[in-house]
């Protein structure tokens, strides 16, 4: 479930829809959480799927850390791509903001943690990286972890209006956090390593 202070609009035409803020959302926000209504498949399934039905839907869903395909039901599934993001993913099922979104900005995610199974080339942004690579979460984890680290005591601080969709027991491991961030589990938790990923990097 996306943060309820969000809308989809068209942003153009090279990168088409994408979820914008229509308030302020601080950092440490919970941006999104995985519920109960989104959709999880196995790559069995997804095969059963015809030819144009699952071309759409590898547009829309990513893979998780178990391997499973994952197809957001709201418009989560519209969050576009950023090497700057202004969101991130955590092990915990959930994205936070990493900094301040103003009204009218974009939710970004860092394809980086999604477990493509082909390279992709985003828009350039005027930054070192220009592909988003497969294995990203190999190369990054340690830079993501410690800007989490950052992040993470921000969560605390601010309301979470979608904490009532994290089941109790992840609140638990994440309040934990609090007196000890040095618990936080790795985002390479969400590392998928699947035969025949390609990488060019």
């Amino acid at each position: 479930m996306i943060h309820p202070d969000t809308e989809i609009r068209f942003i153009d035409q090279i990168v088409g829809y994408g979820v914008v803020a229509t308030k302020l959302i601080p950092k440490g926000t919970i941006t999104w959480v995985q519920d109960e209504l989104d959709s999880v498949y196995t790559d069995q399934q997804v095969a059963s799927f015809s030819p144009l039905m699952r071309q759409h839907f590898e547009t829309y869903c990513f893979t998780n850390g178990q391997g499973l395909k994952v197809l957001c039901w709201d418009i989560a599934k519209y969050v576009n791509h950023s090497f700057r993001p202004s969101c991130f993913t955590t092990a915990y099922d959930f994205e936070i903001a990493i900094r301040d979104i103003q009204p009218g900005e974009q939710l970004t995610d860092d394809y980086g943690y999604l477990n493509l199974d082909e390279p992709f080339e985003p828009v350039d942004e005027g930054c070192e990286r220009k592909i988003v690579f497969p294995d990203d979460l190999l190369n990054f984890h340690h830079t993501w972890d410690a800007m989490l680290h950052e992040v993470i005591p921000s969560i605390f601080r601010q309301p979470q209006p979608l904490k009532p969709y994290i089941s109790k027991a992840t609140w638990s491991d994440v309040s934990r956090l609090r007196k000890n961030p040095n618990e936080m589990r790795t985002v390479l938790n969400c590392y998928y390593k699947k035969l025949g990923k390609v990488s060019t990097q």
